[in-house]
């Protein structure tokens, strides 16, 4: 790999709804992304539901696979929400929607 672990990305995403934070995180042999809005995140499997739920954060998930990782925040725009917390479920949120609907459902319900 060229380029020089560990690294941060942190960019601006512009959305219909509004605007999302897209985070990118990689080391050696890792990695992860998210997209926050204001309401709640959009994240790659690294992520767990039960201590957000717990504190009533709206979290949703896609995960990816060995062959086809979730690196960049634009890799959850077309991947499958597997799960969310109840928050999420309250914004409109539920599995099989794409990051992208969820990230527009969470910009939503902040405007």
């Amino acid at each position: 790999m060229s380029e020089t672990l560990p690294r941060s990305i942190t960019k601006a995403m512009q959305f219909e709804n509004g605007v999302g934070i897209g985070i990118s995180n990689r080391w050696e042999k890792g990695q992860y992304c998210t997209i926050i809005t204001s309401v709640g995140i959009v994240g790659c499997g690294i992520y767990d539901l039960e201590t957000p739920a717990e504190f009533g954060q709206a979290i949703a998930i896609a995960r990816g696979t060995p062959e086809n990782p979730l690196c960049e925040p634009e890799d959850l725009l077309d991947a499958k929400i597997v799960g969310c917390t109840p928050k999420a479920r309250e914004l409109g949120i539920e599995e099989g929607n794409t990051g992208r609907e969820a990230v527009e459902k969470m910009l939503g319900a902040a405007s």
